[in-house]
Formats: C-alpha cells, structure tokens, sequence
C-alpha cells in the first residue's frame, strides 16, 4: 500500500506530459505540439542554453557550432554552423520541434523544415524581459514547465534588482564589441539596454542598427567616460590598451577601461545576468573615480 501514493504521483506526471502544448513564437506564429517534444533541435547556441536552462537538455538530439554551454551541450550531435546549416543532418535527427534563431538564421530555412511538417518555434529575443518569456516558452515545449518557469522568474528578479544608486552620475559608455571595422552596439541592442540599467548612456543609443560600424573619429568627438570591451574571448583585447594615445578622452584620463567576458553579455541567456551584474560593477567602479 505504501507505494501506491508513489505509482499515483508517477502516473499524473506522465498524463501531464503527454498533454498538447500550444506556445506562441517571436513571428506571432502559434505552435502547437500533440505533446511535449522529445526531439528538438536547436539552430543557435544561446537556444541550445536556454533549453538547459529551461529544463529540456535531454531533449536535445542537435545544435550548431559553438553551443558549448552547459557542458552537456558540448556533447550534443552538430548540424552545422547558425548560418551554415545542413538540411540534411537536421532532417536525420528526427526531430519533432526545431529551434531557430530569427535574425540568426534567415527565413529560407524555416519555411524549407515547415514545408517538411517539422514545427519551428522561432526566437528573438530584442528585450531583458524577452528572455524569461523564451524559458517558460522552451520549458513547456520540453515538457519542463515547472523548471522553465522558475527559471524565467528568477532571471525576472534578478533583472528587476539591477541599478545604481539613486541619483548617481550616468556615466557616457563606449562599448566597443571589435576593432577592425570598429563596432559597438546600437539602441535596440540587449547590451544598451543592460548599460541603461546599470546607470549609463549608451554613446550610440540613437542608432537605429543593432550592431552599427563607427569610427575612432566619432568616439573620440563623444568623449566617453567608460569604454568597455568585450572581443572574441574571455582575455581583454589587445586593443583597448590602443585608446590609451589618446589621454585627454576622459575615459583615459580616468583610468576607465574595461574588458568583458563576451560569453556572459553578448549572449540573450541566463548568463546574461551574470555579465550584467560584472557591468554594473564596472561603472560603479568608474564612477567612484569621477
């Protein structure tokens, strides 16, 4: 008698997932599952993360190049790059749902799996709070809503408890994502948005591009105070030592650049809270030198 609650409880379970799922993706596009998936596949690192995070890891039978957060992912079969995809391997995955990143991964792919009767649940994630919505989205998809709820709620809180101190100086932020063409982040991008929140100006909020080129000419007229650079590793690029032939750019003259892990800002994942909590301390520490 005394496994019988136990055998009840597994039971429920299983009932609940085996329940249609019906999400709604970035396109507005409604995707509906006669149950959770057990074969998905991911187009983009960040979503391959964000499947662990939301609790459907295991399910995950594809993904591309440089998915290699978790570490389990790192194991996961490759279908190709985000924008080198092969058709074909992700047809041979047998999967029953595909993840596909917007702006990543073009039209042309999904609409080809479409037209083979594969789901796609399409992400893109322009907002902080965009990213909570995609975990409890993957979370019922995978058949984990309980985990990906949670996750999204506390990734909510954490956003929510960012923020300098009331009436602090908001500091004028160059951040330089590469040097040559020089490149920084426009309004629309998550990092803006992480800067604002951190307490700073973003030096080229008013660019519409989400990834805008710039020239050296046009930084050194804005006069930075912080110049943050993230590069294409987790060691601080050589050049940023390069705006030190410049010492009157106030960013020099205060001892104000930084690196960043590229890994913890530049990808719309949990992780992302992480990077965002090592900025804002960055420009607190910059701050206090003003």
């Amino acid at each position: 008698m005394g496994l019988l609650p136990g055998l009840m409880l597994l039971l429920f379970s299983a009932a609940l997932q085996a329940e249609p799922v019906s999400v709604i993706d970035s396109r507005g596009e409604t995707i509906r599952l006669t149950e959770p998936a057990r074969r998905i596949v991911t187009l983009a690192p960040h979503l391959a993360e964000n499947l662990f995070a939301a609790g459907g890891g295991s399910r995950l039978v594809g993904t591309v190049e440089y998915s290699d957060h978790p570490t389990a992912a790192r194991e996961v079969p490759r279908i190709g790059g985000y924008n080198s995809l092969s058709l074909e391997a992700i047809v041979a995955s047998r999967p029953d749902l595909v993840l596909a990143w917007g702006s990543g991964n073009g039209t042309a792919i999904v609409e080809r799996l479409e037209s083979l009767g594969i789901p796609v649940y399409v992400d893109e994630i322009r907002d902080l709070a965009s990213i909570s919505g995609t975990l409890a989205a993957l979370g019922r998809l995978a058949g984990s809503a309980g985990q990906g709820a949670i996750a999204a709620e506390r990734l909510a809180r954490g956003f929510a408890e960012l923020g300098p101190a009331p009436g602090s100086h908001r500091l004028r932020v160059f951040y330089q994502l590469w040097h040559d063409p020089m490149q920084t982040v426009g309004g629309s991008h998550l990092i803006s948005a992480v800067i604002e929140r951190c307490g700073g100006e973003n030096l080229f909020a008013e660019v519409p591009s989400l990834v805008p080129r710039v020239s050296r000419e046009s930084v050194l007229a804005r006069d930075p105070e912080v110049i943050i650079a993230s590069g294409a590793g987790k060691e601080t690029p050589p050049w940023l030592e390069a705006w030190r032939r410049f010492p009157r750019l106030a960013a020099v003259a205060h001892n104000a650049l930084y690196g960043l892990n590229p890994d913890l800002i530049q990808r719309p994942t949990p992780r992302l809270l992480d990077g965002a909590r090592a900025l804002c301390a960055l420009l607190a520490e910059a701050r206090a030198r003003y």
